[in-house]
């Protein structure tokens, strides 16, 4: 199902309200997108359906914090999906393995998972953004972002402290702030 943003919007406006059908409508409309997300993180279809129903309980539980303003709202969902999924593969012990092969494609001309997630505008802009960065930045914020890498295994994999490897994250994620502010 598509759904506009400001279809999904208004349906999280009605889950802030306690509207029990705006939440069932959001399910249907987000549910195949947030699924996923999470399972790109867990490749693992039981543990991408448990962090998206997780998910979508903090989602009727903070749908009050949701500001249109700040991001779209399938952004908003995602990160809460995102982020529950990482906590799983901490809680889990093992790391998500990246192909680099398809990590690369992330960048090309054909429509990547990720452009469905949010604005098609947002996306593009992000993707210019993360062109400017050095190749080994862009590989590291895409594997750290993009399919969850921890910073320890960054370090193993590009042959650096994690000190370095965390700074290097800060500095490309504030270089990415400010093209994306521009």
């Amino acid at each position: 199902m598509t759904s506009s943003r400001q279809q999904l919007d208004h349906l999280l406006a009605g889950v802030a309200r306690g509207d029990e059908a705006a939440f069932a409508e959001l399910y249907q409309a987000a549910g195949s997108k947030l699924f996923a997300v999470a399972l790109r993180i867990l490749r693992s279809r039981e543990a991408a359906e448990d962090v998206v129903q997780d998910s979508f309980f903090k989602v009727w539980e903070r749908a009050g914090d949701f500001d249109p303003k700040l991001a779209a709202p399938i952004t908003w969902m995602a990160a809460i999906v995102r982020n529950r999924a990482l906590d799983e593969v901490r809680r889990r012990g093992n790391r998500p393995t990246a192909d680099v092969s398809e990590l690369d494609e992330v960048a090309g001309d054909d429509e990547h998972p990720v452009e469905t997630i949010g604005r098609r505008e947002d996306v593009e802009r992000l993707m210019r953004c993360l062109e400017g960065l050095e190749p080994d930045k862009r590989q590291m914020v895409r594997l750290a972002y993009l399919d969850g890498m921890s910073r320890e295994a960054l370090a193993k994999r590009f042959g650096r402290p994690e000190g370095t490897i965390k700074t290097w994250l800060h500095r490309s994620l504030a270089q990415l702030k400010g093209c994306l502010e521009q």
